[in-house]
């Protein structure tokens, strides 16, 4: 979550392409970054989870705190489109159809309390740095990938060869050992019959 609209411009620019993204709809708050495991979607967050982060993004909101009934609107990091002419924490959709709501009636103190005890703060956090990181690790994962894959081709070739010698008469065919009637020698006696 950011902590104010500067590090909310740095969360927009640096975010993860499996982070989800919470907001307050219409209203100032902070913006709330899920980030999912591998292969996991945005239909795929619990609904407890869903939950929590719309509470947080009400209560870290100037205005989605006193009111009641607010919509908290949440989309995938990649669905986040920012302009030049944006003010800065200001963001706008590629796609408004990937932009999904949830209604929170009111604060749960139970749950708002227990994320404010379970909360970590991390000063001076290197975003560009994590996701350079990130984005190393999924090059090498999608090399050792291609690797392997092409390793695969290389040996199925392989099979392939060796299966076409053994069934051709290359091996059988030489014509070292090769005779023809002119060199057995004639006795001119005819065994035939």
């Amino acid at each position: 979550m950011g902590k104010d609209k500067v590090e909310n411009e740095d969360l927009i620019r640096w975010g993860w392409p499996e982070d989800v993204w919470f907001h307050v709809d219409k209203m100032s708050s902070a913006h709330v970054y899920l980030r999912l495991n591998a292969g996991q979607t945005i239909d795929d967050i619990p609904s407890s989870v869903l939950d929590d982060c719309a509470q947080l993004v009400k209560e870290n909101s100037i205005l989605g705190k006193k009111t009641n009934n607010v919509d908290v609107v949440y989309t995938m990091w990649s669905n986040l489109k920012k302009t030049p002419s944006m003010e800065v924490g200001q963001v706008g959709f590629h796609n408004d159809r990937d932009v999904r709501k949830i209604r929170v009636e009111k604060r749960i103190n139970e749950v708002v309390n227990r994320l404010k005890k379970t909360q970590v703060i991390k000063e001076n956090v290197d975003l560009r740095a994590e996701r350079e990181e990130r984005d190393r690790k999924e090059r090498e994962k999608a090399k050792a990938v291609e690797k392997e894959r092409k390793q695969r081709e290389k040996e199925e070739l392989k099979r392939k060869e060796e299966l076409a010698k053994l069934r051709s008469y290359e091996s059988v065919m030489k014509v070292a050992n090769m005779k023809s009637n002119k060199d057995c020698e004639s006795d001119d006696s005819d065994d035939f019959m």
